[in-house]
């Protein structure tokens, strides 16, 4: 595993949800906050996206925007100003049919895609925590051929009830996440993550921790795995990730073995093994101390309901 897959996949519960609308004329929508991420794709048409934290936002066709935070936020028609603002409707009227429709032939017509994937707050990866509260990837041709793709068929499936649409439509969702955030990483001049990701001793350093993370890794081992001096890598490793290579290790270790416990019936001493840990009690010693609870406290209290 790579750290972006990594830390998407430490955080995602269940299956994402998705909901493709039509409305017209106009219109303002209200989306309380959500303990996941939100999105919206505009198929067609255009809009205007308003957040609570004051990001206001004008969408075209073909532009996508992330809430990886979950934070509450207003659609509305792209000429809307803010008496309309105040006469939001709940999102979730529109959902039951009520959004509106066209008046007359020829009203301007907006389609969305919109969406939400649950994510577990209890082990955030910096990565993910580094997200701005609205990530905004507008639509230009060439700059993002990969994302572009996922919407094209995100589109085209949601066009009709498709034989494997089941399959087909959480799995172009979670690429849809995917390619959301990597377009963020290659984008921003902000964080810390996107130089920690181009720096090439961290980076290299990450993938093997991340690729074995139950190999009895040292400092020595993996210095001499990323071709640097032991030195070299803790300063560069520390100063960009904030905290050493084995702290991190540590951390990540109990962070994989939360999923597992989480998402797997995996026993406690196959979970200790696959995370680095000789003895199951070893495991939930370092467990408790992290998380403050024991392994099959957190796993009664994690498990079940994850779709």
């Amino acid at each position: 595993m790579d750290v972006v897959s990594d830390a998407i996949s430490a955080v995602r519960i269940g299956r994402p949800s998705s909901n493709r609308l039509r409305v017209s004329g106009s219109w303002c929508t209200r989306l309380a906050p959500y303990e996941g991420a939100g999105f919206h794709v505009v198929l067609t048409g255009g809009c205007r996206l308003l957040a609570e934290d004051g990001t206001a936002l004008t969408l075209g066709a073909g532009d996508a925007v992330l809430l990886p935070h979950g934070a509450g936020h207003l659609l509305a028609d792209a000429e809307a100003g803010e008496a309309a603002f105040g006469r939001a409707v709940p999102f979730e009227h529109w959902l039951t049919g009520s959004a509106p429709r066209p008046e007359r032939t020829g009203a301007r017509e907006v389609e969305l895609l919109c969406g939400k994937y649950r994510l577990d707050r209890q082990r955030v990866h910096p990565l993910m925590a580094e997200l701005p509260q609205v990530v905004h990837l507008p639509a230009r041709v060439g700059s993002r051929p990969e994302l572009s793709a996922a919407i094209d068929l995100l589109g085209r499936e949601l066009d009709g009830q498709r034989p494997g649409a089941c399959i087909a439509l959480p799995s172009l969702l979670d690429l849809l996440l995917v390619y959301m955030v990597r377009s963020w990483l290659a984008a921003t001049t902000s964080g810390a993550w996107p130089g920690v990701l181009n720096d090439p001793v961290t980076a290299a350093a990450l993938r093997a921790l991340h690729s074995e993370p139950a190999a009895p890794w040292s400092n020595d081992r993996l210095a001499a795995e990323v071709g640097v001096s032991r030195s070299t890598l803790a300063r560069r490793f520390t100063a960009l990730v904030g905290r050493p290579p084995m702290g991190y290790l540590t951390w990540w270790r109990l962070t994989f073995a939360a999923t597992l416990l989480r998402d797997t019936q995996d026993s406690l001493a196959t979970i200790a093994r696959q995370v680095g840990y000789g003895t199951p009690y070893a495991f939930s010693h370092a467990f408790d101390r992290e998380f403050g609870t024991t392994p099959g406290r957190y796993r009664a209290g994690n498990q079940g309901g994850q779709d």
